[in-house]
């Protein structure tokens, strides 16, 4: 949408009467009336009266005021003109107002013909707009593949290290439970054996108790107690021999 009403106008109410153009850094007389500002002075050279060049009238002032609300709407119709309504895109030249149908190469962007032989783009390499707008579609599509396959690629790699991760904490997990066990069978088999020794110790001291006082009974001895025997048994025996 046109940002004023006013831009709905004809052209020529926003052409100077000079070049027949749109505006540009129009002034304004004292008589109302406006001009192109190059235009304007190009009129008043080598004259010696500041009259208007189309009412005659003279002018109060060597150097006029910019008018600011012809130049917005001009800027904006000349934007207007220069764009395309389909694409959004510029048509023409901003400088010559010419179509925009070549593309330099070296400052990577559109010109006019005019623009070509100019000292700015006079030695560089230009090519019709219309290739080098297919040559820049076919750069987006080539770069839009490559984002894609570079997403792909992140995507897979992502993938892989997640499913590593979960491998390795699975893993982990199985490394963890089978040492819980072993530890559970270590201390089990610790228990067992401590009951194993306690057994045995038991039955030791039970057996020794029982073979010594097997050994007592078989030598007619109270263990512990000494034999003895008296002296008038002893001389019976040597008399009786």
């Amino acid at each position: 949408q046109d940002r004023s009403p006013l831009l709905s106008l004809p052209e020529e109410d926003f052409s100077c009467t000079v070049c027949l153009d749109i505006f540009k850094d129009p002034v304004m007389l004292s008589c109302s009336h406006s001009f192109c500002q190059a235009c304007l002075k190009e009129c008043w050279k080598d004259k010696e009266s500041r009259e208007c060049p189309v009412c005659r009238r003279r002018s109060s002032k060597d150097h006029p005021h910019t008018n600011l609300s012809l130049k917005n709407l001009c800027e904006a119709l000349r934007e207007r003109r220069q764009t395309d309504p389909t694409t959004g895109s510029k048509v023409l030249c901003s400088q010559h107002s010419e179509k925009l149908s070549l593309f330099c190469l070296e400052d990577k962007e559109p010109i006019c013909l005019v623009c070509q032989v100019s000292r700015k783009h006079k030695d560089h390499d230009c090519i019709p707009v219309d290739e080098a707008s297919q040559a820049q579609h076919t750069e987006k599509q080539i770069k839009a593949e490559f984002e894609r396959l570079h997403q792909f690629l992140r995507e897979e790699e992502e993938a892989r290290i997640a499913a590593l991760k979960e491998e390795e904490k699975q893993k982990s997990q199985k490394m963890k439970e089978k040492i819980e066990q072993m530890n559970r069978e270590i201390s089990s088999l610790s228990d067992t054996i401590r009951a194993i020794e306690g057994e045995l110790k038991d039955e030791d001291i039970s057996f020794l108790s029982t073979a010594g006082v097997r050994g007592a009974d078989r030598c007619g001895k109270t263990p512990g107690k000494p034999e003895v025997q008296s002296l008038g048994e002893d001389e019976g025996d040597h008399q009786t021999q």
